[in-house]
């Protein structure tokens, strides 16, 4: 089997998943994305946070070409992508009670705004902590993670829940578990995962639904520009001077 074949399966195996949350979580992209635009047309503030892996769809979210101004990256150090050395502590702080409050009572984040939440598994502490608080504070939370989890995984949160199980809306990415799509009989271990392309897609659909949300309720969405285009630094620089106090990536 040649790796061209590998390559067509996995691309097969990511169009299927896309195709599957397009369909299946048309309705709670819907509801993400009005929520997102209710927090805008009101003056609220818009977060996200992920942890590893699941962090590089935060980011995506974040001082982009063709997204949402307001979008900041909550950050929990050493839980920042891959970054840190040993990468493997990065693994270790998720499962550690206490810190996704301590980050929480420390950011910007108040009542009525929103916070997206990205973990796969949804069982470690950190999400799960960081959604029961933020959501004692008074903000939305909106899920993103495979609820297959759930059902074949033990939680490790001492409240034995998930992430699942404290947003006020769910993306399920039908990520099977281990997030891997591919096998081979030659390869002892599965490969090839796609969490972070469906995951991504789900959170740019729901970027997408807020910004026509307020386009139809006549906001013009506080859009960036990319800076490599002609008027791009300009433009975003409107962006910025309109709406300063509800950026937190540029203080």
């Amino acid at each position: 089997m040649g790796d061209s074949k590998l390559a067509g399966q996995f691309f097969d195996a990511a169009i299927g998943l896309l195709q599957r949350v397009r369909d299946e979580e048309a309705g709670a992209v819907d509801a993400a994305g009005t929520l997102i635009a209710d927090t805008v047309a009101e003056g609220g503030r818009l977060f996200a946070f992920g942890a590893g892996h699941s962090s590089l769809a935060a980011q995506d979210l974040v001082y982009r070409a063709g997204g949402l101004a307001l979008m900041n990256l909550l950050a929990v150090p050493g839980a920042v992508g891959v970054d840190v050395v040993p990468a493997t502590l990065g693994s270790a702080l998720e499962r550690v009670d206490g810190l996704a409050s301590a980050v929480l009572d420390t950011s910007p984040a108040r009542s009525g705004d929103v916070l997206v939440i990205i973990s796969l598994s949804g069982r470690n502490a950190l999400p799960v902590e960081m959604a029961m608080h933020a959501r004692d504070l008074g903000l939305k939370v909106i899920g993103v993670t495979s609820v297959a989890y759930a059902t074949e995984t033990r939680s490790r949160h001492t409240s034995g829940t998930y992430l699942k199980d404290h947003c006020d809306v769910v993306l399920d990415s039908k990520i099977a578990i281990g997030d891997a799509e591919l096998t081979l009989d030659s390869v002892p271990a599965p490969f090839a995962p796609a969490s972070t392309v469906v995951t991504s897609a789900l959170l740019q659909a729901v970027m997408a639904t807020a910004a026509g949300a307020l386009a139809d309720r006549g906001i013009e969405p506080p859009l960036l520009r990319s800076g490599n285009v002609d008027g791009g630094h300009e433009w975003n620089g409107r962006v910025f001077e309109e709406y300063g106090d509800r950026i937190f990536y540029r203080r």
